[in-house]
């Protein structure tokens, strides 16, 4: 064989395996790329869930925010709600604290005066004829006019006290309000599943802010009293809170829990807003139950035509209120008003101070009758002393005109002194007659009359 075709078969051969190298390097090229593809792809797969997990942990971290506003707003309001009605009452109380201590003043100065005169112009008369029992009279009636002022005072400083207390009890007030809310979560799980538990522990709340409102049972209130409809069906609310006059309101107490719950509890805002749409119709068939019952109606009811209606979880109160903003108005226009333990204290607070003013104002009626009842029987013995100065005054001018046709220039004494003369038996001397000065001032007296007759008469006119 030819040298150079040997040469040019070993050069064939080393270009041979030259391209089996290459394309074997690019096989393996290519599979080693398709790795790292899959490698990165799988990577960027990986990365991608990591973002999606995260945009929906945001989201949820954003409605968490939303709710949390929602709430922030809502306690902000209420705050301010609260701030606004603490300044009224604290205006309110300081105009009755100033109205109460010009009366007080005014009450005290007239029978300071009163007695005064009493006792200084007219017990000067009295004193020169019956002074112990003149005495006598007239102090049950320095006691009932001291009894009177210490009555005032009293009544004075418990109305100061309860004004001045009013501010720490809005306090305590709140306070109870949220204790309760946490009291009532923490029974949630109980009353969710029996109505007549959930009911009793609602009445119960009711009652414990009736007494927390310093209302007493029987006197103030009553719990579940009996009453008949127009067709003589018995019909008996939870607690029927009297008023002065003999008016009522009608309290009765609503748990409205396993929907409010559901909504807590929910996962997804849909989820909330579906629970707290079924919360918002549980209420409201509460409120159409309560206005068909009418209790406003029933026979020996004085009440207004409207009803209260207590829901005893305060969250679960708020929350019906802020989804739907037209249940307040649509329990409104049924008669029946929506309230909690923050919105009903301030009622019934109104309710305790209405009983303290008429208790107040029974008791210095009663006072004052009894003081007119006493001046009118001072006034009957200035009567009785007046005529019995007038017959003393009688006496007297009797006794003065004897003396003198005795003792007189003319008198029987001038006659019968010649006898003691000529008789041995005369031996008594004449006694010195002197006639009688009698001052009895009937003129004051006459003017304590009058002046009784004038304060009876006007008496009888207003009566």
């Amino acid at each position: 064989m030819h040298p150079y075709s040997i040469d040019l078969m070993g050069l064939l051969l080393a270009l041979a395996g030259v391209l089996v190298g290459v394309g074997l390097s690019s096989l393996f090229f290519r599979a080693g790329l398709a790795a790292v593809r899959a490698e990165r792809q799988a990577t960027v797969h990986g990365l991608q869930e990591r973002l999606e997990e995260g945009r929906s942990a945001l989201a949820l971290k954003e409605a968490e925010l939303q709710k949390l506003a929602r709430t922030a707003s809502g306690l902000e309001s209420d705050l301010i709600e609260l701030r606004t009605v603490h300044t009224e009452k604290l205006a309110s109380i300081r105009q009755m604290k100033d109205d109460f201590e010009q009366s007080r003043l005014q009450l005290k100065h007239e029978f300071q005066n009163l007695a005064n005169q009493i006792l200084e112009e007219k017990g000067k008369t009295f004193a020169q004829n019956s002074q112990s029992s003149l005495d006598a009279m007239l102090r049950p009636f320095r006691e009932q006019i001291e009894q009177f002022q210490k009555r005032v005072n009293q009544v004075h400083d418990e109305s100061l006290r309860g004004h001045v207390s009013l501010g720490a009890e809005i306090k305590r007030m709140l306070e109870v309000g949220m204790k309760m809310s946490t009291e009532a979560n923490t029974l949630a799980s109980a009353l969710k599943g029996d109505k007549k538990t959930a009911g009793n522990w609602g009445e119960m709340q009711l009652e414990r802010t009736l007494e927390l409102a310093g209302l007493f049972k029987d006197d103030h209130y009553q719990a579940q009293p009996r009453f008949k409809d127009g067709q003589g069906n018995d019909r008996q609310p939870d607690f029927v809170v009297k008023l002065p006059d003999r008016k009522h309101v009608v309290i009765d107490s609503k748990v409205s829990l396993v929907d409010y719950d559901r909504s807590v509890a929910a996962d997804t805002e849909l989820g909330r807003q579906a629970a707290l749409d079924a919360h918002v119709k549980a209420v409201r068939n509460h409120i159409d139950d309560l206005a068909k019952k009418d209790y406003s109606n029933l026979t020996g009811m004085h009440s207004p035509s409207f009803v209260l209606m207590f829901m005893p979880i305060e969250p679960a109160y708020m929350a019906a209120l802020s989804h739907n903003k037209e249940l307040y108005n649509y329990g409104y226009q049924r008669n029946v008003i929506l309230v909690s333990h923050t919105t009903l204290m301030p009622i019934l607070k109104t309710v305790a101070n209405l009983w303290m003013v008429a208790r107040g104002n029974e008791q210095a009626h009663e006072l004052s009758a009894r003081a007119g009842e006493l001046y009118n029987q001072v006034v009957v013995v200035a009567e009785r002393l007046k005529r019995l100065g007038g017959t003393l005054d009688t006496v007297s001018r009797h006794y003065n005109e004897t003396v003198t046709a005795v003792a007189g220039q003319q008198g029987l004494y001038g006659k019968s002194s010649r006898f003691n003369e000529l008789s041995s038996k005369a031996n008594k001397t004449m006694p010195a007659l002197e006639p009688l000065h009698a001052d009895f001032e009937n003129e004051r007296l006459e003017l304590i009359v009058g002046d009784g007759a004038a304060a009876r008469d006007g008496t009888d006119s207003v009566q």
